[in-house]
């Protein structure tokens, strides 16, 4: 299994200072356990390469849409998809507006495992914030695990101009491929499920500007 384009960095001393992702993994656990009782369920909600890679075991899957959080290319990818000289860029869930993704259901006996699959893809360095968002789905509402990013974290980009995009879909790649491709295998992907993302469009039409 690869580790995730979203937030692998495989150095110790990159991990963010008072952000232990065991003490976060056991905290989202204990969450979990709270919400639904002794082995439930598991909902997580995808929005970028958990839709084309979600490296784990599924029951069932929709498409959804989560208020309150939206999708943004807005955190810098310094090994995967760029380097600490050309950092490259990958998707965040940002607070505000909305996010059409998609929701996996775990069944309760793997959940386990998969929480460590995710912990070692998304969070070795600590850098999400993991929170239960509501989704719809077939069965009526449910909370699913997402990973979000907050505005105040070191690996938030801020707002970039278009300049700045054009440049590091040009030159920004890492060990798993340039930011380009990364964008452009979510965009296709989204679209297979139905789902249109205006923003991305026009970030990808930069590059072809």
């Amino acid at each position: 299994m690869l580790p995730a384009d979203d937030a692998y960095v495989p150095y110790e001393h990159l991990r963010q200072p008072g952000r232990d992702p065991r003490r976060m993994l056991a905290q989202t656990r204990s969450e979990w356990l709270r919400r639904s009782g002794p082995r439930p369920d598991l909902w997580v909600f995808g929005y970028a390469s958990l839709i084309w890679r979600p490296d784990f075991g599924f029951s069932e899957r929709h498409a959804t849409r989560v208020h309150g959080w939206h999708r943004a290319l807005a955190m810098w990818s310094r090994v995967n998809r760029g380097t600490p000289e050309q950092p490259g860029l990958v998707f965040a869930l940002l607070p505000g507006g909305s996010c059409s993704g998609l929701v996996y259901r775990v069944p309760g006996h793997d959940a386990e495992a998969v929480f460590d699959t995710l912990w070692a893809r998304e969070m070795p360095s600590g850098v999400y914030d993991a929170r239960w968002l509501r989704c719809a789905t077939p069965h009526g509402q449910v909370a699913a695990l997402a990973f979000t990013l907050s505005r105040r974290s070191p690996s938030f980009t801020g707002e970039l101009a278009p300049e700045q995009y054009r440049h590091i879909f040009r030159h920004a790649s890492g060990r798993y491929g340039s930011t380009l491709d990364y964008a452009r295998r979510t965009m296709e992907t989204l679209r297979e499920h139905g789902i249109h993302d205006r923003r991305l469009r026009a970030l990808l039409d930069l590059a072809d500007a």
